[in-house]
């Protein structure tokens, strides 16, 4: 599999909300409400995500992995953390991969990619926030991620538990990024 770990563009939209939406609606049945995974929209996801590839901000901490003859196949975001966990400066906000590339290393080279851009800009530690009962909280615990943080909340009218995982230093994790990365 020829893959390339790049920043995303305005014209990866369409793209990265169709990852979006498939890997939310196959990854959250039973966790969140089915109402809410059949109305999400790959349209209305792609108007979102091409309002967010315009911000200089937003579009700096964004990654897709595209694979050859397949375009985008996975997805991340990362930058200043939004939380009020004193301790870490970054944040990964979001991370997707259509189910049939899981398990072939796209996830922690997007990981890796994210973490030494969060260097670049100066933030040495980070954190990700996930559902509790969301089974890739595992693949957060390989990747040296420490359980720092656990808060009850609401999401589209359900109750649910988010945990945080950080790492207290970015650097082991960027040097994860010595692979099949073109920027």
């Amino acid at each position: 599999m020829n893959v390339i770990i790049r920043p995303a563009r305005v014209a990866d939209a369409a793209q990265i909300a169709r990852v979006h939406v498939a890997s939310w609606r196959s990854t959250y049945p039973g966790m969140l409400p089915d109402r809410f995974l059949v109305k999400m929209s790959a349209p209305v996801q792609a108007d979102r995500w091409r309002r967010l590839l315009r911000d200089p901000r937003t579009a700096r901490g964004t990654y897709v992995a595209a694979v050859s003859g397949h375009g985008v196949v996975g997805f991340g975001s990362c930058g200043r953390q939004r939380s009020a966990l004193d301790a870490f400066g970054g944040e990964f906000f979001t991370l997707y991969l259509l189910d049939d590339v899981q398990g072939q290393g796209l996830g922690r080279l997007l990981m890796a990619t994210m973490a030494a851009g969060m260097m670049e800009d100066g933030l040495s530690s980070a954190l990700v926030w996930v559902l509790d009962d969301n089974p890739a909280r595992w693949f957060y615990e390989r990747m040296g991620g420490v359980r720092v943080a656990e808060v009850p909340s609401k999401f589209a009218g359900s109750d649910i538990t988010e945990t945080a995982y950080g790492w207290a230093d970015l650097e082991p994790l960027a040097r994860l990024s010595a692979g099949p990365r073109v920027r």
